[in-house]
């Protein structure tokens, strides 16, 4: 359940609006001059980060050019699945204020960052088959977006011995949020600088860590934006969505995650279902564009069925174990089929957005080549399936050719012979999975000098495929879970002290 914002007074309401400005614009500055260094502001595109990245920027621009000596790095994290409005919106502002930082004369740079290709939403899925994120599965947030913003803000530690954050997080966004920064601020080093709690070396300022939600529209409407974007169109893009809050900068697993803001990924699962999106589809026609988006999200979200997406994942675990819960396997990666499948559609949504929306996203990328390149390594190296169907399904769904190169010929095998393979195996999918698997095993190795690995990697295939069925599987895990139940039953009774009242007979308690 998520937690209530609590209730706050303006926060220009003691002293005024301007003179409130003036006086937090002078904290920043004297903070900025206070030491050498360098500052990391969040920037995520909504509307808290903007103030407190409007607020940076106005007390900078009011230093002499010879004291504007410490660098400032804007940071944004770009998940590859953000909704695709706001991301457009983000780009084009890191690239405005980048452009109007140099012809200022202020010692800031802008940062767009992105997680590793082997990290991404869709290798994850598709490529590795991981479930759609869950609650008990929320294997999104840290590869996302946590893993990119820490690493530059370490390489910033690493440069310079320390880092300042410079946040947009407020105490009114929720009571939970309230109680992590209070319990920060008593451990305050300096005047308004955090510890932070998960990275050493850096420290969090709050410029705006008092203000309510009407303060920051109050102060976004009525002083301009520096970089020359009009805030009025950013309040334009909230209005068209629901009533939460923004996606803030996640640095940390105390930072809210995406799952309750109004703009986060437009894939999350982890939500009902995405207010923001709907919203904008449904109060702009000139974004019914992203629906098919909306459609995919849906189709990700398993049903809240006891069976749910079982029958899209396999009853193995993705080294080949089998584990029972309530006498059934706990499902794991999504099979093969499955993969595709998602592949397609994702193929298929970027095709119809390229032909049917507007101009600024006819080249839209919902999963770039770097990331179809990692799938197809994955498919063909790691899970074995040498009929290297990713370039196949993509010009099925995109009618183009596939842009990316040709694998190596020991790597795959031809349709024609898979084909041959999948009729002699008929109806015995574990026995094709098996036979493909050793097939690949045997090509890798066979122009190898040393064949270092060999019989590690033929045991663990028969590992993951010996089984006749599914059935057949899971009486070996009850057999299995059943003697090591026993086994352990006989060594408590074997090693039991022989004082243990617990193995001394009633009458000898007497």
């Amino acid at each position: 359940m998520a937690s209530k914002k609590p209730q706050r007074n303006s926060a220009f309401s003691e002293a005024g609006f301007k003179k409130t400005i003036e006086a937090l614009k002078q904290e920043i500055v004297d903070l900025y001059l206070s030491d050498e260094i360098p500052w990391v502001v969040g920037y995520s595109g909504g509307k808290d980060s903007t103030a407190v990245l409007q607020l940076v920027w106005l007390a900078l621009a009011d230093l002499p050019e010879d004291e504007r000596s410490k660098p400032v790095y804007v940071i944004s994290t770009d998940t590859l699945v953000e909704n695709p409005v706001v991301a457009l919106w983000v780009s084009k502002s890191l690239d405005r204020m980048g452009k109007q930082a140099a012809d200022q004369g202020l010692p800031l740079t802008s940062h767009r960052l992105t997680p590793a290709p082997e990290n991404t939403f869709w290798v994850n899925l598709i490529g590795r088959g991981y479930p759609a994120p869950r609650p008990k599965f929320r294997w999104c947030t840290e590869r996302l977006k946590i893993n990119p913003s820490t690493q530059f803000i370490g390489s910033v530690v690493q440069k310079h011995g320390e880092a300042i954050l410079v946040l947009g997080t407020r105490k009114a966004e929720s009571i939970a949020r309230a109680k992590v920064m209070e319990r920060y601020e008593e451990k305050r080093v300096r005047d308004r600088l955090s510890p932070n709690g998960s990275l050493p070396n850096s420290y969090v300022y709050s410029p705006i860590e008092d203000w309510s939600n009407d303060d920051v529209w109050m102060f976004l409407m009525q002083v301009g934006n520096p970089w020359g974007y009009n805030n009025k169109d950013l309040l334009t893009m909230y209005q068209g969505a629901s009533a939460d809050g923004e996606c803030p900068l996640v640095v940390d697993t105390t930072t809210p995650s995406c799952g309750d803001s109004r703009f986060g990924c437009w894939v999350c699962t982890l939500v009902e279902k995405d207010k923001s999106m709907h919203a904008m589809i449904q109060n702009d026609e000139e974004k019914e564009w992203m629906l098919p988006l909306l459609e995919l999200r849906n189709h990700l979200d398993p049903p809240k069925t006891p069976d749910g997406d079982r029958p899209l994942r396999d009853f193995r675990r993705m080294n080949g174990a089998v584990q029972l819960y309530n006498e059934r396997p706990i499902p794991g990666p999504y099979k093969q089929e499955a993969r595709e499948m998602w592949l397609r559609q994702v193929l298929e949504a970027q095709q119809h957005i390229r032909e049917n929306g507007p101009e600024e996203v006819r080249d839209i990328e919902l999963i770039t080549l770097e990331e179809l390149e990692e799938i197809r390594r994955i498919w063909v190296v790691e899970k074995h399936e040498i009929e290297d169907n990713l370039p196949r399904v993509y010009e099925e769904a995109t009618g183009e050719s596939y842009p990316g190169g040709s694998l190596d010929d020991n790597l795959v095998m031809g349709a024609t012979e898979m084909g041959l393979l999948r009729e002699l195996c008929g109806d015995d999918d574990l026995h094709f999975q098996l036979v493909r698997e050793l097939l690949s095993i045997e090509k890798r190795h066979k122009s190898m000098l040393r064949r270092a690995g060999l019989f590690e990697a033929i045991e663990s295939s028969f590992y993951r495929n010996f089984y006749e069925d599914e059935h057949d599987a899971i009486e070996r895990a009850r057999l299995r879970r059943d003697a090591l139940g026993e086994a352990r039953e006989r060594a408590t009774d074997e090693f039991a002290p022989a004082g243990d009242a617990a193995s001394i007979p009633d009458e000898a308690c007497q």
